[in-house]
């Protein structure tokens, strides 16, 4: 084995290795040193009550920048930007790469994309087709006349299958109609550095006035093509139709990322997101090779400006659809798959790190600070709920006699309780929260629905074990394991994206 499969290899099992060896030697240790045991959770509850203080604070402080911009009017806020920051010259690009998604997923998106408040002349659109779906063709045809005439450009591509150095992911077919797009854009003559490329789920419908915001702040920040942009992703599209447990789990996502877009030394791209075009064809565009193309992104941009790179939250909304299907257990294993999907962002830290070793640009300070989090954060996630939810309760049920007699089997129980009561008090704020962001209750949907809405919120632990630590433990062990995971679409409102 040479050094860099050795060297990868390595890296790959790293994350995975503490996962379980932090759960084992908790397993372990609640057999063999009950004692011991508690104490270390004892530990990790006061911790995480810290935790969650900590983090519903964030929630509710980006909540408000939410609320407290969502009535601005950022195209006049554009309009009366100095002359020669550019704005009349400015280009949004936007790509929807497509899978497999029908007509009744595209043209929602499409139609919200045509009641943009910025100039439509300026916008181009790119339907970003792959060529092994046999619907692609007819659906291009179909969308180019009722769409084409609406903006500035409108283009359909079909990406080949079976290219060298690529595997089946969104990031290979964004890449090729990038490519495309860079050929539509020297013919116009339109230089890179004034255009906008906006990646999106098909599934995603945009704020009127995302682009206005985007725009704004592309055109006033420090260094703009030195940065990402990231919007509030809200899963809206079908919130009233979806089951209680898919629509729970993603208003969870939605606040995760609210609460990332204020730690602002962690924040990365995720899903839905813009950058400068002329830094997508610098950085050699999405990788076509990774599935967890959007945040890589970030990661390219950042090892290629030696790190001084960020991502600048736009406190606007993009709404995507919730995903489940026509059961209970199906819903279940749908939500599964995609969240075990989003923890294989776990690969970042391969590639991170073996970016950072080449790179002697970045400072030793922040390649460390950085890994650390990239690490950090992917194994608190595979942890954590098996902790809280499971292990906190072995020293108990193995510890003896002479552990029952103790004081500190007496209060771990007692320490356990204090944590579920403060999750169900941060609950009831998130529970607040997420009615506001909640769209109008359409025609047809009884009103029992707003008492569910809050009722659900007690299936909390449930959600916690089933896609809590465990998707992210699946796909550690899948990595550890090098049984590398294949890009899946997911199944959301009964349809395939």
């Amino acid at each position: 084995m040479n050094k860099k499969i050795f060297l990868k290899r390595t890296l790959e099992i790293l994350p995975g290795g503490l996962s379980w060896g932090i759960i084992v030697s908790l397993i372990f240790l609640s057999i063999k040193y009950p004692v011991a045991s508690a104490v270390i959770i004892i530990t990790f509850d006061f911790y995480w009550i810290i935790r969650t203080l900590y983090l519903t604070t964030l929630l509710v402080m980006a909540h408000h920048r939410l609320f407290r911009q969502r009535n601005e009017d950022w195209l006049k806020h554009c309009l009366v930007l100095p002359e020669e920051k550019g704005f009349s010259i400015l280009y949004q690009l936007v790509i929807f790469p497509v899978y497999n998604e029908g007509l009744e997923v595209l043209r929602p998106s499409l139609a919200a994309l045509s009641l943009s408040h910025y100039p439509k002349d300026k916008i181009i659109v790119v339907m970003a087709f792959e060529e092994r779906n046999f619907r692609a063709h007819a659906n291009a045809l179909i969308l180019e006349k009722e769409f084409s005439q609406i903006f500035g450009a409108y283009l359909s591509t079909f990406h080949p299958d079976g290219l060298a150095n690529e595997t089946r992911t969104k990031g290979a077919n964004a890449t090729w109609s990038a490519k495309a797009a860079k050929k539509f854009l020297d013919s116009r003559q339109i230089a890179y550095e004034h255009v906008i490329v906006s990646c999106f789920d098909a599934d995603t419908c945009v704020d009127p006035k995302y682009f206005g915001c985007l725009g704004y702040h592309f055109l006033t920040s420090d260094k703009p093509h030195q940065a990402s942009y990231q919007p509030m992703p809200v899963y809206n599209n079908n919130i009233w139709q979806a089951p209680s447990f898919a629509r729970l789990i993603e208003i969870s996502s939605s606040f995760c990322q609210l609460i990332e877009s204020m730690r602002l030394e962690k924040f990365v791209t995720f899903s839905s997101h813009s950058m400068s075009f002329k830094t997508l064809v610098e950085v050699d565009y999405w990788p076509t090779n990774m599935i967890s193309d959007d945040s890589v992104i970030y990661w390219k941009g950042y090892l290629y400006y030696n790190g001084d790179y960020r991502v600048v939250p736009l406190y606007v909304t993009v709404s995507m659809d919730i995903a489940y299907s026509n059961n209970i257990w199906k819903t279940i294993i749908v939500q599964y798959k995609q969240k075990r999907r989003w923890a294989w962002g776990v690969e970042n830290f391969p590639f991170v790190v073996n970016g950072f070793i080449n790179n002697k640009n970045i400072s030793l300070f922040n390649k460390l600070r950085r890994s650390f989090h990239l690490l950090e954060s992917h194994v608190t996630w595979a942890v954590w709920a098996f902790i809280l939810v499971l292990i906190g309760y072995l020293p108990i049920l193995f510890g003896g006699a002479f552990f029952s007699q103790s004081s500190i089997a007496y209060n771990l129980p007692r320490i356990t309780g204090l944590l579920l009561r403060f999750t169900l008090l941060t609950s009831l704020i998130w529970i607040f929260l997420s009615w506001t962001i909640l769209p109008p209750r359409p025609k047809g949907i009884s009103w029992i629905k707003n008492v569910l809405l809050v009722l659900e919120w007690i299936f909390v632990p449930f959600v916690i074990l089933i896609v809590g630590s465990a998707p992210a433990i699946d796909a550690q062990s899948r990595l550890m394991l090098a049984k590398y995971m294949e890009f899946n679409s997911t199944l959301k409102g009964n349809r395939m994206l």
